[in-house]
């Protein structure tokens, strides 16, 4: 719910500033009349006068700012007293912070002032603005209507008359029934009711009405303000987010004090709970409704464990549909993104462990030499989701730290192929004479191995009824594949192809158990029930040849036509015999497109 701060006295603890005080420079002598004359009206006169000295440096015969602000129980006669003869009169209460207001009471020892003005400040004193204006007569001293007459004026003569000469009071009250306000912490209550400095100005004097025949003393003598007891009702200023308030910047301890610094809830922070507490940014900060008393509590920002701290972002929360708008702030633990919810370049996620774990993102271990630069982000040295690096061409292994078999000289340029039917020597080149070669392109497995007669007959390579393959490019010299060709529109529509698509090669890798090839899709021709998007994802080639090769070798960085199957049941693109796999050119693609828009229906 929206919370509100207790009321209490904010002039207690806090000493006035005034233009004069009743001896200041000297000791000065001031005469008035006892309070019970004043008070019970026993005769029409006021009685004797008494007169005493006024010295600002004796305790006894001072009469201070302070004295308007102590406590009045305690100290029911102390008083602040001005210098002689002064008209006008400023009395001035600075705070140290934003405070809220309800009500000013002002007791006077001497008779109200004739005219005067309550004002406050919002920013320490640099502007002011009237809260009400006081006179005996509202349009002759301010040209303003009195309230008595119209409702909500800013004037008013209810609290102007001389009588009573002494203890008579001044009320201001900021909300009335002229000031209905729903919600306290509304733009137009805050104009209201905020405040950092109050002001009264005493602009006129006058003197009891029963001076005028008795006046035995020098009327000098009779001419100042005093004031008993300035009481001005508010509380801390928290935005409906906090109930207590604790010590703000340079202010001393007193007992019943109103301290302006808030012990904010709902997830806030600041003096006045005027913004979010740091990882709470995922929404824009709102006050607390007075009205409905809804909280409007901060949210936490989801940065899975890994910031101390996040911003909002309006971009991002009018992205989402004003649902999230928090942007974490200095990702640790090597992640990165708007909720640290990735790993930065050069390390991957650890699917072991949950993303709000420190240990999340693991380096990549990529041999420098074998892995390639010019992948389609250059700053990721492998995969920031399986942790396999990008290797350059003839590179095998998660960690491209060895040449694929066929291929030889690991260096800077990759490795390159055998210039032989066989496997040859790795690091010299030279070839294996009489072993039989088993090329296993990227993404390829060494299975059983079958020992076969060297003058194999071109029906034996033929494939298996029972086994699949994945068409490619023939590379006679090494294994033989059946090459898919792009034939009639009708033999292209009778293969029924769940997904056709161009893509970019951009690594494979050995799973053991299957072939695993990461793809860049850059365009999708047609789609089943497998959703593809224009983003990297996995195709699986199925299966082999009895000779343990298997086609075609994908090369990294080279963008093939793909067409083949799905299993809709398991979410994988799939790679057969049946499958067309080309090169891309831009013939091709228009190709297979006016086929797939025209001519499978």
């Amino acid at each position: 719910r929206a919370c509100n701060p207790p009321v209490g006295n904010l002039a207690t603890g806090r000493t006035p500033v005034t233009s004069t005080t009743c001896g200041q420079n000297s000791t000065e002598l001031y005469c008035f009349y006892p309070d019970q004359n004043l008070l019970h009206h026993v005769s029409p006169s006021c009685g004797q006068p008494r007169c005493t000295k006024c010295n600002a440096n004796q305790p006894d015969n001072s009469h201070l700012p302070a004295d308007m602000t102590d406590d009045f129980f305690a100290n029911p006669v102390s008083w602040w007293q001005s210098a002689q003869g002064v008209h006008r009169e400023e009395i001035r209460l600075d705070f140290e912070t934003e405070f809220y207001l309800t009500h000013v009471i002002a007791v006077f020892r001497s008779p109200r002032p004739a005219a005067m003005v309550l004002e406050r400040s919002q920013d320490h004193g640099q502007t002011w603005r009237p809260y009400k204006y006081f006179s005996a007569n509202c349009t002759a001293t301010f040209g303003l209507q009195d309230d008595l007459v119209e409702e909500g004026s800013m004037c008013t003569s209810r609290y102007s008359d001389a009588v009573p000469c002494t203890r008579g009071e001044v009320i201001y009250r900021a909300l009335s029934p002229a000031n209905k306000i729903e919600d306290p912490y509304s733009p137009e209550a805050q104009d209201l009711l905020k405040l950092t400095n109050l002001r009264l100005l005493l602009l006129k004097r006058q003197e009891c009405p029963c001076h005028g025949s008795e006046l035995v003393e020098k009327p000098q003598r009779f001419a100042h303000y005093a004031i008993y007891d300035l009481i001005i009702r508010g509380s801390c200023f928290c935005n409906g987010h906090a109930e207590e308030c604790e010590l703000a910047n340079r202010t001393g301890i007193k007992e019943n004090m109103v301290h302006g610094k808030c012990v904010c809830r709902h997830n806030t922070a600041g003096d006045h709970c005027e913004k979010c507490a740091p990882l709470y940014n995922d929404q824009p900060w709102k006050p607390g409704d007075g009205k409905t008393g809804a909280p409007n509590e901060c949210r936490k920002c989801r940065c899975h464990n890994h910031a101390e701290s996040c911003h909002f972002d309006l971009s991002v929360w009018l992205a989402s549909g004003k649902r999230s708008g928090g942007v974490c702030d200095s990702c640790q633990h090597n992640t990165e993104g708007h909720r640290c919810q990735r790993c930065k370049p050069g390390f991957y996620r650890d699917r072991g462990k949950p993303m709000s774990s420190p240990e999340v993102c693991k380096p990549c271990a990529c041999q420098p030499v074998g892995s390639a630069n010019a992948t389609f982000s250059s700053s990721w040295r492998c995969h920031p989701r399986t942790g396999f690096c990008y290797c350059k061409p003839g590179v095998a292994g998660p960690n491209c730290d060895r040449c694929l078999v066929g291929y030889w000289g690991f260096g800077e340029n990759g490795c390159r192929p055998c210039d032989c039917a066989g496997d040859c020597d790795q690091h010299t080149g030279t070839c294996f004479n009489g072993e039989p070669f088993f090329n296993i392109p990227m993404g390829g497995r060494i299975p059983d191995l079958i020992q076969t007669p060297t003058n194999d007959s071109e029906e034996e390579w033929k494939w298996n009824d029972h086994e699949q393959g994945f068409s490619a490019l023939r590379h006679p010299e090494k294994c033989v594949c059946k090459e898919k060709v792009l034939g009639s529109v009708s033999d292209f529509c009778q293969m029924k192809y769940a997904y056709v698509i161009k893509a970019r090669i951009l690594s494979a890798h050995d799973k053991g158990t299957h072939a695993e090839v990461i793809v860049k899709v850059k365009k999708v021709l047609k789609s089943g029930k497998v959703k593809i998007a224009r983003s990297n994802r996995s195709i699986y080639p199925e299966s082999w040849t009895n000779r343990g090769c298997t086609c075609p070798i994908l090369n990294p960085g080279t963008d093939y036509l793909i067409a083949g199957q799905e299993d809709s049941r398991t979410g994988k693109l799939l790679v057969n015999m049946n499958s067309l796999v080309k090169p891309w050119k831009a013939y091709l693609g228009k190709q297979v497109s006016d086929i797939l828009r025209t001519g499978c229906k």
